[in-house]
């Protein structure tokens, strides 16, 4: 029997030892989003215990993020990208750096992240997401449908649009080409 696919979860772990992985998980368990102190405090424990581990510095950057820090969740951002994160954990830090970026309105700052995701996950559904916000905030609508129009029909099996659905994939396109005459 062949071995089951990891799942997105799990690839973010992959790679670390065990024990630190599992008390990411115990911090992510814990985690209250109204009050987030508690899990700041842990992963600034834990960074200190792992620091050559980038996305240790990255989930840290992502509770500051979630506590309305994001000053100071983009310098661990930045720190984690230049520590060297890959695979998984690089495409979740890319999303949430260029989303935090953007509601800071630094919106050429999040272009910039969102085309470095684009070029190293250019099939994730979550950077396309995120790019689609940044086109909006940055007053560009036919490029934020465009992209998410590519998402929802990638996913046709998920809708009920049926016949409509490459059609829809075809508007999409046009959209994000900017609506090019021939």
């Amino acid at each position: 029997m062949a071995p089951k696919p990891k799942d997105k979860e799990e690839q973010v772990y992959e790679g670390l030892p065990a024990e630190l992985a599992a008390a990411i998980r115990r911090g992510y368990a814990q985690r209250d989003r109204h009050r987030m102190e508690p899990t700041i405090d842990f992963f600034r424990q834990l960074l200190a215990r792992y620091p050559e581990h980038a996305v240790v510095r990255y989930e840290l950057a992502g509770a500051y993020d979630t506590a309305g820090q994001e000053e100071r969740a983009c310098e661990l951002y930045e720190e984690a990208l230049d520590q060297g994160l890959s695979g998984e954990p690089l495409r979740r830090c890319l999303c949430q750096y260029a989303s935090t970026l953007r509601w800071l309105g630094e919106l050429e700052a999040s272009r910039k992240v969102l085309d470095r995701a684009h070029s190293a996950f250019p099939d994730s559904e979550g950077v396309k997401v995120f790019s689609a916000l940044t086109h909006l905030e940055s007053n560009k609508p036919d490029a934020a449908v465009g992209e998410l129009l590519e998402v929802i029909t990638a996913h046709a099996e998920a809708t009920d649009l049926g016949r409509w659905n490459d059609g829809l994939a075809n508007l999409g396109r046009w959209l994000r080409a900017g609506r090019p005459e021939d």
